[in-house]
């Protein structure tokens, strides 16, 4: 959204991280503003900080729950400090020059913190960071973000002087992998209701490291004025331990997000007691509905995939330096993270489908491509002699001779990209494109397993049921002789 102000009619658009209390944040956030008239678009799951942000400053997001730590750490610049014990105003200062606005503080400080069973600490006579340096023979996985922010593993290691090497896991996983013994020690929120539900203790920050982590909203400057009053009714209505006690609520008595902030709200008497949470879909509807985006996204990015990727093959398979190139240069797409390419899209397309699409259509090229030039420059060269020794032009052999021998390796190459985009697009869920990796995103903020499978399964299914169709297509136009070849 541009311009100083939204339109009357217009929407906000509300997004949150993929944990929990994020969802929860943002949940409040919008039934709060939802009492008051105001109609919500609800974007929630972004695949980390700087998704989520970038999200904001192009527009396609109006509001999101975040933490001051987290933006003088992993948003401001390193010339951007807010100093020692910075207020909302040191930050405000800064965010200024970029458009943004930071308010209504909810007044809990979620702060980084080093979980570790009670019985193993209790076994190992830990209670501070400082004790870890004597135990380096434990398992320690930490956060994919926590591993590489400034205010994170880089500088605790130094700080404390630890020789550890944790390798990356998603922050849900972690409390599972601890609770299964998988792994002994991972970094959490001090607000985590996951702490409580597995009997899990903070070690003391005893040098202080980490940076307070007070959440508000965060939102452009364009934010309509009406709706920031509403929103800073939240101010200061959290603490430490009623975010940790809604937070376990969730995870806990496995209610849901919308259960949750209702019942908040309407114990602050923020919103009408008789305001009730909209029933939820169905299990089945959603996932229809889930399925049908999911392969959307998938036939629309195969099929540019497969008219761009087959042009291409039939133009340059003919010179062996350019094809090496191409298909070289369409490698190097292949090796770039999906969600590292999925959040260099924001800025260009913004969230949702257009990106995902853009995304999967860059990681079908490589296969289709290298299938296609791979089986016309193998072809026997007495056939292609032949067809010239009849008068036949180059597009006649293309058409009538290559592409028909070619053929059974060109439909494996889009077989194999088919089952690729279905496979990376539960990831367009990260940056609101919805799909069969919404559930998977949620249960993995909420460790729910059922939540997961409930997208797991059916992207399983999908790829089953692509692998049956190739084969009944393959069946029905390749003859048999080429075939069993």
């Amino acid at each position: 959204m541009s311009g100083s102000v939204f339109a009357a009619n217009e929407k906000i658009v509300i997004g949150s991280k993929m944990h929990g209390e994020s969802y929860l944040l943002a949940e409040i956030m919008a039934q709060v503003l939802e009492n008051s008239g105001y109609e919500i678009d609800r974007k929630f799951g972004f695949g980390g900080t700087l998704i989520c942000y970038n999200a904001l400053a192009e527009g396609e997001i109006d509001l999101y729950p975040e933490y001051t730590g987290t933006i003088s750490e992993a948003i401001f610049t390193s010339d951007e400090s807010v100093g020692e014990n910075p207020n909302l105003k040191d930050y405000q200062a800064i965010l200024d020059a970029r458009n943004m606005k930071i308010f209504s503080p909810f007044g809990f400080n979620n702060s980084y913190a080093m979980a570790i069973k009670k019985t193993l600490a209790v076994e190992r006579g830990l209670k501070t960071i400082s004790d870890l340096k004597d135990h380096s023979d434990l398992k320690v996985n930490f956060s994919h973000e926590f591993i590489n922010r400034d205010d994170g593993w880089p500088s605790m290691k130094v700080a404390y002087n630890l020789e550890f090497a944790p390798t990356g896991i998603q922050h849900g996983l972690a409390y599972k992998a601890i609770d299964e013994g998988e792994i002994d020690l991972t970094d959490a929120f001090t607000t985590d209701g996951d702490i409580e539900r597995y009997g899990l203790i903070i070690l003391q920050d005893n040098l202080d490291f980490f940076p307070k982590y007070f959440g508000a909203s965060l939102t452009r400057n364009d934010f309509p004025e009406d709706a920031m009053k509403i929103l800073n009714q939240l101010e200061g209505r959290l603490d430490d331990d009623k975010m940790r006690l809604l937070n376990s609520e969730v995870v806990i008595n496995q209610k849901t997000f919308s259960e949750v902030a209702n019942a908040f709200l309407k114990s602050e008497g923020l919103i009408d007691t008789n305001t009730t949470v909209e029933s939820q879909d169905g299990v089945l509807s959603k996932l229809i509905e889930n399925t049908i985006t999911h392969v959307k996204i998938t036939i629309i990015a195969l099929s540019i995939g497969c008219i761009v990727a087959l042009v291409l093959a039939f133009l340059i398979f003919r010179s062996v330096k350019l094809s090496r190139s191409v298909i070289y240069f369409t490698g190097l797409l292949q090796t770039i993270p999906s969600i590292a390419l999925l959040a260099l899209m924001i800025p260009i397309f913004g969230i949702g489908e257009i990106p995902a699409i853009t995304a999967l259509f860059l990681y079908s090229l490589l296969p289709i491509l290298r299938s296609a030039v791979t089986a016309l420059t193998t072809i026997d060269p007495v056939l292609v002699n032949v067809s010239r020794a009849i008068g036949m032009t180059k597009f006649q052999q293309l058409r009538n001779v290559l592409f028909p021998l070619a053929l059974p390796n060109i439909l494996a190459g889009i077989k194999t990209a088919t089952i690729i985009c279905i496979g990376t697009a539960t990831l367009a869920a990260f940056i609101g494109a919805g799909g069969l990796g919404e559930p998977i995103v949620t249960g993995l903020a909420l460790n729910d397993t059922n939540l997961i499978l409930q997208g797991a399964i059916p992207a399983a299914c999908l790829a089953i049921i692509v692998e049956i169709l190739f084969e009944i297509l393959e069946k029905r136009i390749i003859p048999e002789h080429m075939r069993a070849n």
